[in-house]
Formats: C-alpha cells, structure tokens, sequence
C-alpha cells in the first residue's frame, strides 16, 4: 500500500496550487480555481446573509460575495488585518472571494504528492479536502472548492 491518493486526473499529473494560511494552518487550491488575488477591503454586510458570508464588494463593476473561509472550514472567523487577502475564485460559474490570513505561496507538486485526508471519525466530513500535502515545511491540506460549496449553496450566495 503506498499511502498516496490514486484519483483520476491527479495520479502522474502536475498540479500548480496557490497555498495560504487561515490561523497556523496552511491550505492550498488548484490555480485554476483561481482569478486574482487581492489585498484586503472591507465588504459591505448584507443582512439575514448565512454566517460565513461576511458581506459583498465591487469586483470591477460586479457585486461578488466575499466568505469567511475559516468560517465556511469550522474553524474560527477570520479577524482581517493589513496581511490579510482575498482570494478570488470562481465555483460553478459563479465568482466569490475568500478571506484568508495570508497568501503563502504558489507551488507545483506531483499528483502522487497529495496523500488522503485520515479517517478521524466515522462522522468527520472531509468532504471539502482532496487530500493532503506533505512537504518539507509542513502539511498542506488541499481543499476542493466544487465540494466545498455545493451548486445550490452558490447559487443562494447570488440571490
């Protein structure tokens, strides 16, 4: 048994993530996801909004939501700050932003790299990672955004 993660499209492929910190963790996602990276802004609260969604903001003339991902992860919310970014994403066709403490870095790793996320419990969701990374600075866990937030979730993010 080799202990890595055998799923399609990841084994023998190069994969470019961009990694950050929410908290002392690390996280990455796929480049692809991503659109652009921004400093932080404060978002204009919406009301009666789900508690991970702190508010939204102009994204060059189009009104995106802006989430707490540490929220969103279980974690406690992010306290934004000078170092603090918004990372752009687009997940199903929808574009959203995400709050982390701080971009890490952007990073090419082999498929084979991204082992699978432990069974904690027979009730843990890891539904929202791909797996982890194992590097020599640490673990990164590799979220998948698609799963993350489900099409409907999205959906009433817009509305």
């Amino acid at each position: 048994m080799t202990g890595t993660l055998r799923m399609a499209g990841f084994d023998g492929e190069t994969l470019e993530i961009i990694a950050f910190r929410l908290h002392e963790q690390e996280f990455c996602v796929k480049t692809t996801t991503i659109r652009e990276i921004r400093g932080w802004a404060p978002s204009t609260p919406i009301p009666h909004s789900p508690p991970e969604v702190i508010g939204v903001m102009n994204l060059r003339g189009t009104v995106i939501p802006i989430i707490d991902l540490a929220h969103k992860l279980g974690m406690k919310s992010t306290v934004a700050n000078e170092r603090s970014a918004i990372v752009v994403a687009e997940v199903h066709s929808m574009v959203i932003g995400l709050v982390v403490d701080r971009v890490s870095d952007i990073l090419t790793v082999q498929g084979s790299q991204v082992q699978p996320v432990p069974e904690v419990t027979s009730s843990f969701d890891k539904s929202s990672a791909e797996g982890i990374i194992a590097n020599e600075s640490g673990m990164i866990c590799f979220l998948n955004l698609a799963r993350m937030f489900k099409e409907r979730d999205v959906e009433e993010l817009a509305a």
